[in-house]
């Protein structure tokens, strides 16, 4: 579990030390906008490649967006229903369990990083032969995927920080 604060018996420092035992550090969001860079690089490298042989670029199908909306209303409600027993009622969590969603909200948040970097370098793409209706429909269709994935990041990054262990665990009921 992530934990919440420094506790009481330990002097606030300046967030460079290694997390105490047992603990994992919250995700970088340094860390989240690199891969979201290297997605957009693979997004560009991708469909240059595929024009450079040829080949016609596929568009995000509506499907896509569809199965996105839906991943991230999951994570969204996983949050705020962890949020809820673990920060408000304080409820006692199987670590177990615990473990799952923090490692959810971890993986959800980089997959939807880089999948928000491809979408975007997918848009960029198409951007400048945006007056015709073939890729203006591309760069309409990436640029809602990329929007959606970054909701998939802020509910990965949510579910990641109602994982965290209240700072003072004995004030808990």
């Amino acid at each position: 579990m992530v934990s919440g604060g420094p506790g009481p018996d330990r002097p606030p420092g300046t967030g460079n030390e290694p997390p105490p035992e047992g603990s994992v550090r919250p995700t970088s969001r340094r860390l989240l906008i690199a891969i979201a860079v290297l997605g957009a690089a693979i997004g560009v490298t991708l469909v240059k490649a595929i024009e450079s042989r040829g080949g016609v670029v596929p568009t995000v199908s509506w499907l896509t967006l569809v199965a996105w909306t839906f991943l991230a209303s999951l994570l969204f409600v996983a949050a705020r229903n962890t949020h809820q027993r673990i920060q408000v009622r304080h409820e006692r969590v199987e670590p177990s369990r615990a473990v799952f969603l923090l490692l959810i909200g971890k993986a959800s948040a980089f997959v939807g990083a880089l999948c928000t970097g491809v979408y975007a370098g997918f848009a960029l793409s198409f951007l400048d032969a945006v007056s015709s209706s073939g890729p203006r429909t591309r760069v309409i269709t990436a640029g809602i995927a990329a929007v959606i994935s970054v909701l998939v990041v802020t509910a990965g990054l949510l579910l990641e920080r109602a994982c965290r262990i209240p700072d003072d665990p004995e004030d808990t009921p």
